[in-house]
């Protein structure tokens, strides 16, 4: 699973609060002069890269993302100044190296981390930094065991039972060694327990957690099946966000 599908923009960015203040943070880590090439790598509606933005006013900001949708908005938002690319990250080439990436929600939609590490590597100069933060070991587990419960009924289980893996919430172990072999130095990575009772939880979910699942059901399912997991959710609806932080910077030669 390379993480590219599309995705209900408009309500992602209404409820995206959290998402935005996790890439406040990843971003606050760069430290930036103001004059790098940067890549926000999964830049969705362009909240994140907005401050980006403000962050190299004389530099150069990549927005990279495998939904239309999401890139059309970030369009709307954006104006004219950043280059946005439509590509699956596991498939993205750039003619330049960078000085930067950036990341935030997004790397455990793609199950090849192996891959996903590699790639990176191929965007930056020999010394530019990743810094990025995704779903990490134990994100939000007690919500997918509720998702998983409903998607074994009828009649979600004919279609979600056969789903192919669509998340991969790594450890900072095994995350450093991968980051290690692909041939990135300085390398930090730690989890970090981040819950939250989002906002308008109802949409919230239904954009930001069960996209991939309402995909490939019938159109006619697709709230039905929102609807089961929120009431089965319960009165206390947070989500038990675990946070993957990742620090690295590419080798220079020798």
């Amino acid at each position: 699973m390379n993480g590219s599908r599309e995705w209900d923009a408009g309500t992602y960015d209404r409820v995206s609060d959290p998402q935005l203040a996790w890439g406040r943070s990843v971003l606050a880590r760069l430290q930036l002069k103001g004059d790098e090439a940067v890549l926000d790598a999964g830049c969705g509606s362009g909240r994140v890269t907005e401050l980006l933005l403000d962050a190299v006013p004389s530099g150069t900001v990549i927005g990279v993302d495998g939904s239309q949708a999401m890139l059309a908005a970030a369009r709307d938002r954006l104006g004219p100044r950043p280059e946005l690319i439509h590509s699956d990250l596991l498939e993205l080439e750039l003619a330049d190296p960078l000085d930067a990436v950036l990341s935030t929600a997004t790397f455990h939609w793609i199950t090849d981390h192996r891959l996903l590490f590699e790639r990176v590597a191929t965007w930056l100069r020999p010394g530019g930094r990743l810094e990025a933060q995704c779903g990490g070991e134990g994100n939000v587990e007690s919500f997918f065991a509720i998702v998983d419960r409903i998607s074994a009924r009828q009649p979600y289980e004919r279609l979600l039972g056969d789903l192919p893996a669509n998340r991969h919430f790594a450890g900072p172990e095994q995350t450093s060694r991968l980051l290690e072999a692909a041939g990135f130095t300085d390398v930090r990575c730690w989890l970090e327990p981040s819950p939250i009772r989002p906002p308008q939880p109802r949409a919230y979910i239904g954009s930001v957690c069960l996209g991939a699942h309402t995909a490939v059901l019938a159109e006619s399912e697709r709230q039905p099946f929102i609807d089961e997991v929120y009431d089965a959710w319960g009165p206390d609806r947070v989500l038990d966000y675990v946070r993957l932080n990742i620090s690295a910077r590419k080798r220079t030669a020798g």
